[in-house]
C-alpha cells in the first residue's frame, strides 16, 4: 500500500497515473535486494536541492554495481514535468529508483546493463510545524561499509532501521538514537540528528556509518551563513543527554524538534527556530515549479517488464 494520494509514475518512458507495476518476480532487484531509491520533496512550490537528489540516486546505483540511465539533468526534467500536473498546494514526495533485473558474474551480482528505472510522485503533507520527536537508545547499531552498503540510499539497508523503530515505538518512543559500531552517535533510525549546547550546533561527524545527508548539509551551510557555530564532531549519549535542543534533518518533514530522549526532556529552543527560518526562507528563494500545466490524460497502464 502506498504512503501517499495522487500517485504517478514515470516508467518506461511515460507518465502514469497510480502506483502501476513495475518489477517481475524474478528481477534480480526483487529477490537480491539490488534496488536504490533517493527521496526530494516539493513543498509550497519548492523543490529544495532537486538536482542533488538525483545525482546522489545516481551514485547509489554505481554503489551497488548498476549503470545509471537517466541523467541527473534529464531526470530532473522528467520530474518537474510530473510535477506541474498537481495543484498549487499540493506537498509531494519524489522517488526516483533503480533497480537491477539480470544477475551479473557470479550470479548474486547486478548485470550493469540491465538497470532499470522509475520515478514515483506521491502527495504527501508536509508534517506540521508543531511536530516533534521523542527518542530512546536502540540495541541495534549502524553498520560500517566493510560489512553494508552505506554508501547508498540502498532498499536493503532499511530493515534494520525498520527494527530500530519497531524497538523505539514498543518501549513509547516515536523514533531510536542509533549508535555506530564503536558505540558513538551516528544518527536516528530515520534521519540525521543535531544537538545544541551553549548555542551552538554540534551533529556527528560523517564516519562512513551513515548517509550524511543532502538536507543536513543545508542545514549546516545556513547556520553557519547565519553566524552561528557548527561542529562535525564524535558525540556520545551522554552529549545528547547534556543538550539544550535536540533537533532532527530529512527530507520528508526538513527539520522535527525532539522534545525527549529516554527521561531527558528538551524544550524549542531559539536555535531549532532559526534553523526552521533559515530553511524556508532560503526554499523560498528558489525559483517556484510552474503549476500551469493541465492535467494530461493517463497514459496507458504499463505492462511491467524488462526495461
Amino acid at each position: 500500500m502506498a504512503q501517499g494520494t495522487d500517485i504517478r509514475t514515470w516508467f518506461r518512458g511515460a507518465w502514469h497515473e497510480g502506483s502501476i507495476p513495475i518489477m517481475h518476480s524474478a528481477d534480480h532487484g526483487a529477490w537480491m535486494g539490488t534496488m536504490v531509491f533517493d527521496g526530494a520533496r516539493m513543498f509550497e512550490r519548492r523543490a529544495p536541492d532537486l538536482d542533488a537528489h538525483c545525482e546522489r540516486v545516481n551514485r547509489s546505483a554505481e554503489a551497488l554495481g548498476m549503470r545509471p540511465t537517466v541523467t541527473v539533468e534529464a531526470m530532473v526534467e522528467l520530474i518537474l514535468d510530473g510535477l506541474q500536473t498537481y495543484g498549487p498546494r499540493a506537498a509531494v514526495y519524489i522517488r526516483p529508483m533503480y533497480w537491477s533485473l539480470e544477475p551479473g558474474p557470479g550470479f548474486i551480482t547486478a548485470d550493469p546493463e540491465s538497470t532499470a528505472f522509475a520515478i514515483c510522485l506521491e502527495e504527501v503533507p508536509m508534517p506540521p510545524a508543531s511536530a516533534s520527536a521523542t527518542l530512546t537508545t536502540t540495541r541495534y547499531h549502524r553498520p560500517t561499509l566493510h560489512v553494508a552498503t552505506v554508501n547508498a540510499k540502498a532498499s536493503c539497508l532499511y530493515p534494520n532501521n525498520q527494527r530500530m523503530m519497531l524497538e523505539a515505538i514498543a518501549k513509547g518512543f516515536t523514533n531510536a538514537l542509533v549508535a555506530d559500531a564503536h558505540g558513538n552517535v551516528a544518527e536516528t533510525a530515520t534521519s540525521n540528528i543535531f544537538m545544541v549546547r551553549d548555542g551552538e550546533v554540534f551533529t556527528p561527524i560523517a564516519n562512513g556509518t551513515f548517509l550524511a545527508g543532502i538536507t543536513r548539509a543545508r542545514h549546516i551551510g545556513l547556520l553557519r551563513a547565519a553566524g552561528r557555530k557548527v561542529h562535525e564532531t564524535t558525540l556520545t549519549f551522554d552529549d545528547f543527554r547534556a543538550a539544550d535542543e535536540v533537533f532532527m534533518t530529512g527530507n520528508l518533514a526538513k527539520i522535527t524538534p525532539v522534545t525527549a530522549f529516554d527521561d531527558v526532556r528538551y524544550e524549542l529552543g531559539p536555535v531549532i527556530r532559526q534553523a526552521r527560518e533559515l530553511y524556508w526562507d532560503w526554499a523560498h528563494s528558489l525559483a517556484a515549479v510552474p503549476a500551469t500545466a493541465p492535467r494530461a490524460e493517463p497514459a496507458q497502464t504499463a505492462t511491467p517488464g524488462r526495461g
